[in-house]
């Protein structure tokens, strides 16, 4: 059963998630800096571990329609490690975007939900590109 309560584990989990996050950003801002984004990469992964748990991780990561993803954001990360940063980045975007596809709905109900991004959201144009993702017909 997962525990939905802040313990101290969890908080340092999300605080290393994101220095990953913003070390990666800091990486490709500063002309894909090696260093900065290998950090950004293990403080990433170290922060999830830690936030979600290591079965939770090892399962997440393992499973058989998250392969592509899992494969390529390693290969991105060696890529990184062995200092091709841009080459590395791209697989590593590439592998983020197949591992976290399912949470893209989930991302777009929240951000309808923050109030200027929401109104945003709410006009015809961006809600009918919404419904198209969602996979409802919607007249063209």
């Amino acid at each position: 059963m997962v525990s939905f309560e802040m313990n101290d584990r969890k908080k340092i989990g999300l605080g290393l998630t994101g220095f990953g996050i913003f070390f990666s950003f800091l990486g490709i801002i500063f002309f894909f800096d090696k260093g900065l984004l290998a950090m950004g990469n293990i403080l990433f992964i170290s922060g999830v571990t830690l936030t979600i748990g290591l079965k939770s991780t090892m399962q997440f990561f393992m499973k058989r329609q998250n392969f592509k993803g899992t494969i390529s954001f390693g290969v991105g990360f060696f890529f990184v490690v062995i200092g091709w940063p841009i080459f590395g980045m791209i697989l590593e975007a590439y592998g983020f975007v197949v591992l976290f596809s399912g949470f893209w709905p989930t991302l777009a109900v929240f951000m309808q939900r923050i109030p200027i991004l929401g109104w945003l959201f709410q006009q015809p144009y961006i809600r009918s590109l919404f419904d198209r993702y969602r996979g409802k017909r919607v007249p063209v």
